[in-house]
């Protein structure tokens, strides 16, 4: 069989000097570049960022595109009501949020939220410059989709509306807890039929099988972990990044900092054999 043909062959050059904060940031449900809408921009909105270090939480604000035509003003005072009151409940006011004074809060923005992936193995970000491979280490990698967390306060307030004062509807606030069995009401004997009213008295209580004892006490707390581990996320404070367009000045240095010119020789002290055991699926 003839052996392939060799193309090129390129130097290959290491570089970790933005390690760890190079990250792979991923757009799944976007269908246009990440930029600012032209009407948006010539009001002079731009797009934020920010930052949660600790829960790994990375957010994108991306003005709305406010022609008549495509956007809906009514709906936006409603949905900014609801977001802002959304905000309030789980912390997340900051300064790029708050409304002026006065000013009635509008829906002006769409948030994209990060979700961090786990990474399999170790990935590299290359890039062929001046006929050399440069190879740069990812740290994370995070897909961001659109966050509609306010949709569900307003769900909320229609079902209260609905229901009316003083119906149930609230208790929808408070879902049960699946981990929990359901309460068995004990219901009286059918008792023969008097001449006089008889008061029942009628009890609630919880069906616990010793045998699965265990495993709902085990599930109980792995809610328990999860409720925590979500507040521990709403609870960390946001900080504010600043967000570069790939075509600016910033992103340009950052981008020509990853290209290395140092000549020094590596030497590879991995055998082919433990390289070729280190594969999965070989």
């Amino acid at each position: 069989m003839e052996e392939d043909e060799i193309v090129s062959v390129f130097p290959i050059h290491y570089s970790d000097i933005l390690s760890p904060d190079v990250h792979v940031h991923q757009f799944p449900l976007l269908t246009r570049p990440l930029q600012t809408p032209p009407s948006a921009a010539l009001s002079g909105k731009r797009i934020r960022a920010r930052i949660k270090p600790m829960a790994r939480k990375l957010e994108i604000h991306i003005p709305v595109d406010t022609r008549p035509e495509i956007w809906n003003q009514d709906k936006s005072k409603q949905f900014g009501v609801a977001r802002t009151e959304d905000d309030r409940e789980k912390n997340q006011d900051s300064s790029s949020t708050k409304q002026s004074e006065g000013e009635e809060p509008r829906l002006t923005e769409v948030r994209l939220q990060s979700e961090q992936i786990p990474q399999q193995e170790v990935y590299m970000l290359g890039v062929i410059h001046n006929d050399r491979l440069h190879l740069v280490p990812v740290s994370e990698t995070h897909q961001f989709r659109p966050t509609l967390t306010y949709l569900d306060l307003t769900s909320r307030k229609s079902g209260r509306s609905r229901g009316g004062a003083g119906s149930d509807s609230d208790s929808d606030d408070y879902p049960p807890d699946p981990d929990e069995p359901a309460p068995v009401v004990t219901a009286p004997k059918k008792e023969k039929k008097l001449a006089e009213g008889k008061e029942v008295q009628v009890s609630a209580r919880k069906l616990v099988e010793d045998r699965n004892s265990n495993m709902q006490g085990g599930m109980s707390a792995i809610r328990r972990e999860m409720l925590l581990a979500i507040r521990a996320v709403e609870d960390e404070p946001w900080q504010a990044v600043e967000f570069c367009d790939g075509e600016t000045e910033e992103s340009n240095q950052v981008f020509q900092s990853i290209f290395s010119d140092n000549e020094e020789q590596l030497e590879c002290k991995t055998s082919i054999t433990t390289l070729l055991k280190s594969i999965r699926g070989l």
